[in-house]
């Protein structure tokens, strides 16, 4: 219950600034990749590698992800919270945010296709 209650305040301060940066994320490169179910969002906070990949496909998911922890780690400092509860609350949000066709990591660690309904998510997201 104490989890849920964190995750549900962490999740107010979270969800402006990961749509504004999972928005600015959406350059040619990374628009592609996501059409084309490259990568995905996982319950982590962080951009997934769905299959094989290139090293230019790495290098993005990697700068992308870089740019996520810095961004956890800012709030996370300003918040009172940790980094992991950030990221995992940023991953509720992200993965709720996912559009039908896209990829996303389920809690069991499986990578699905986003159809008109919910997403699953792990049952601590808000």
């Amino acid at each position: 219950m104490k989890t849920k209650m964190v995750m549900a305040a962490l999740g107010a301060a979270v969800l402006l600034g990961v749509s504004g940066m999972a928005m600015a994320q959406r350059d040619p490169a990374y628009a592609a990749a996501r059409a084309a179910g490259q990568v995905g969002e996982q319950p982590d906070g962080y951009l997934g590698i769905v299959g094989g990949a290139t090293p230019e496909l790495r290098a993005l998911v990697n700068n992308i992800n870089i740019q996520r922890k810095a961004a956890y780690t800012q709030k996370a400092q300003a918040s009172g919270a940790t980094v992991e509860q950030m990221a995992f609350t940023s991953g509720c949000n992200l993965i709720a945010q996912t559009a039908s066709g896209e990829k996303y990591k389920t809690p069991e660690g499986v990578w699905k296709t986003r159809t008109g309904a919910a997403p699953e998510r792990a049952p601590a997201c808000v």
